[in-house]
């Protein structure tokens, strides 16, 4: 007996000990690419309230649906909170759950392309790109919703298909359970939804009586995955303003109509920006690389080149027609089905290739690119390629919150003496949800918010006066005033990324010295 089982572990070994060896290597890269520097980018937008919404609902269990309120679906802020007591700085509670929503699409990455190839090579190097793409390794590593959505996408799938072969009610309770957890993400996750039955193409259509039969009972099961997925998704009605996430996706995307009236605005100009961001983010070598992995896929199995052609190119295209609002986030959850083609495309030409050497520097020169620009991403944000909005939206306008933690911190110690109030511009958003993350337990502290371009001190700045230290943190490019005509003397400025026009922006931390008689 003993003996047997050394036999099989001798003959793993020599059998799949390479695929470990390299596997294990793909699982340390990803996660030194994902936590080093977590915090080297400032704290964006987006982050800020969503971190914010989660601090919130973890006090107060009345408010856990909270997210309704702006039309957005609380399952992100739901998963941070318990990290919320695990780590001291608030970001990197929110970000350490992309990273390890990362880390489920990687797994789900390499159990999708193994069922669907049936080739550990094919797996091993989708999953060597998934990892070192700088379009994942950037957003997996912010607390944005959008890898989340990707991971749940790739599960999805991987089930669907799974509940195809072997139509098994098990497989459809768990394909909507995940169906659900994406609805519960973002609305975008309604195309799983629509795209689901076309992992019926992995029925046998050819030579088979039973195929009638087959199709009914896999209908009903997608309709039992359909019934769990929206049975979770209702959960939200639990919660007041439900009815905000129909509204506000409004904001965000274009009627039906629009398609009949002004079909190629701004259609054009997404499907070039689609274009750009694969190109920059994935690098334009591995792009072209995977473009050549579809016609190749296409014409060697069809039915898989189908399947994974949809996931990824229908939403985009949908995504292209009716976005109102678009950036290189809205679409992240397609890029992991790109990367199936250049994973396909590498695995037959390494088939060709004997030489263990020339597949070794063939992936050497394709992950350079990749590689210097994630090395950018962790050591020098404002040196890396980024696309045009997206340095703009992350690194130089108001969006990013670059200084917001220098300038928690000196309120902080200002705290231990006396009463500190602080205005900050706006009222939801980068500021004043950027500033109370990093003060939310700091007593002494009182953050309002008091509005854009001010063009005098604000009335409950003024009334404060008498019994705080006041402060004012707002963008230069937003403050309509002179401050040392208005009693205010500035007591540090944190300057952003310089902008292609050689401009800059910085963020004003503000001390009010003196009322100015009325």
């Amino acid at each position: 007996m003993i003996k047997n089982i050394k036999i099989q572990i001798s003959n793993i070994k020599n059998n799949w000990g390479w695929a470990i060896g390299c596997g294990s290597g793909i699982v340390v890269l990803f996660f030194i690419l994902r936590l080093v520097n977590l915090t080297i980018l400032p704290v964006f937008c987006d982050e800020a309230i969503y971190i914010r919404w989660a601090q919130i609902m973890r006090f107060e269990p009345t408010l856990r649906f909270l997210p309704l309120s702006d039309g957005k679906q609380p399952l992100f802020m739901w998963f941070m909170i318990p990290f919320l007591s695990f780590f001291f700085d608030p970001l990197v509670a929110g970000r350490m759950v992309s990273v390890l929503a990362g880390f489920g699409s990687l797994i789900g990455i390499f159990l999708l392309t193994l069922q669907l190839f049936k080739n550990i090579k094919i797996s091993l190097l989708t999953c060597l790109f998934y990892v070192i793409s700088p379009f994942t390794v950037f957003f997996d590593r912010m607390a944005l919703v959008d890898s989340l959505l990707a991971m749940f996408g790739i599960w999805v799938l991987y089930f669907g298909i799974l509940l195809v072969r072997y139509q098994r009610l098990d497989l459809a309770m768990i394909s909507g359970a995940i169906l659900g957890g994406a609805l519960l993400t973002k609305s975008p996750a309604y195309f799983f939804v629509l795209l689901l039955p076309i992992t019926a193409v992995f029925l046998p259509f050819k030579k088979n009586k039973f195929l009638l039969i087959q199709l009914i009972k896999l209908v009903g099961l997608w309709l039992v995955s359909y019934f769990i997925a929206y049975a979770i998704y209702n959960i939200l009605r639990l919660g007041p303003n439900f009815q905000m996430i129909a509204l506000r996706n409004k904001d965000y995307v274009f009627p039906l109509s629009h398609l009949f009236t002004n079909p190629l605005d701004p259609f054009k100009s997404h499907i070039v920006e689609i274009w750009q961001w694969y190109g920059i983010f994935l690098t334009w070598p591995v792009f072209f690389l995977g473009l050549m992995g579809i016609f190749l896929l296409l014409k060697k199995n069809w039915k898989i080149g189908i399947l994974i052609f949809s996931w990824w190119f229908i939403p985009l295209l949908f995504q292209a027609e009716f976005a109102k609002v678009f950036t290189a986030r809205y679409i992240l959850f397609s890029v992991p089905f790109f990367l199936i083609f250049i994973g396909f495309f590498l695995g037959f030409i390494f088939e060709k290739v004997k030489s263990s050497f020339l597949i070794f520097f063939i992936l050497l020169i394709l992950s350079f690119l990749p590689l210097k620009f994630d090395f950018l991403i962790l050591k020098s944000p404002n040196d890396a390629p980024l696309p045009r909005n997206e340095r703009a939206g992350y690194l130089e306008e108001w969006t990013a919150g670059t200084g917001i933690k220098e300038a928690a911190s000196f309120l902080k110690e200002r705290a231990k003496e006396k009463k500190v109030l602080v205005g900050t511009e706006g009222y939801f958003g980068t500021l004043p949800d950027g500033l109370m993350i990093y003060l939310e337990k700091v007593p002494n502290i009182n953050i309002i918010g008091i509005g854009l371009y001010p063009d005098k001190v604000p009335l409950p700045l003024i009334e404060g006066f008498k019994d705080n230290e006041v402060y004012l943190l707002i963008n230069d490019e937003r403050l309509s005033l002179r401050p040392e005509e208005h009693g205010l003397k500035l007591i540090a400025s944190y300057p952003k990324t310089q902008r292609e026009n050689g401009t800059r922006q910085s963020l004003l931390l503000l001390k009010l010295e003196k009322v100015q008689e009325k």
